[in-house]
């Protein structure tokens, strides 16, 4: 699975945010985008798909901006990624959003290898659920020892 630079960016910029603000202060995206290094535009039509699917909120006026519509601990990153990336699916036959399975593939019925996809997505599923905003705002343990 390759994750689009919308899934990454809108990540990036929802950690930021819970860093910056949380649910409590407005954060302008022009900030957002200079500390993340996220071109302002992209920015923008990835907050406005994480406000429409309620993760964020906008605030108009003076002070302006963003905030996390609930607390980082209540926001998986499974949910922000499925919102930003849509089907966890490895392979289309597995994608709920494609269709009918069996006409996608001649294959379905008789397929050995689509239990090893299930295993995959799940895991990959699994693992995304299990953490929230909070736990990846609040990962301070070096790339170098997760690796290993």
């Amino acid at each position: 699975m390759k994750v689009s630079r919308r899934t990454e960016y809108g990540l990036r910029a929802m950690v930021s945010l819970a860093q910056v603000a949380g649910h409590q202060r407005a954060v302008p995206l022009p900030s957002i985008a200079e500390r993340e290094g996220i071109p302002e535009q992209f920015l923008d039509q990835i907050v406005a798909q994480l406000r429409k699917s309620g993760f964020v909120k906008s605030v108009r006026g003076a002070n302006g901006g963003y905030l996390l519509s609930r607390p980082a601990e209540e926001i998986s990153i499974g949910e922000l990624v499925r919102v930003l990336e849509g089907s966890l699916a490895p392979i289309e036959c597995l994608d709920e959003q494609a269709g009918n399975p069996e006409k996608l593939c001649g294959q379905y019925g008789v397929c050995h290898t689509r239990n090893v996809w299930v295993r995959v997505m799940d895991a990959i599923t699994r693992s995304l659920d299990s953490l929230t905003l909070a736990d990846v705002m609040h990962d301070d343990v070096p790339l170098e020892v997760v690796l290993h």
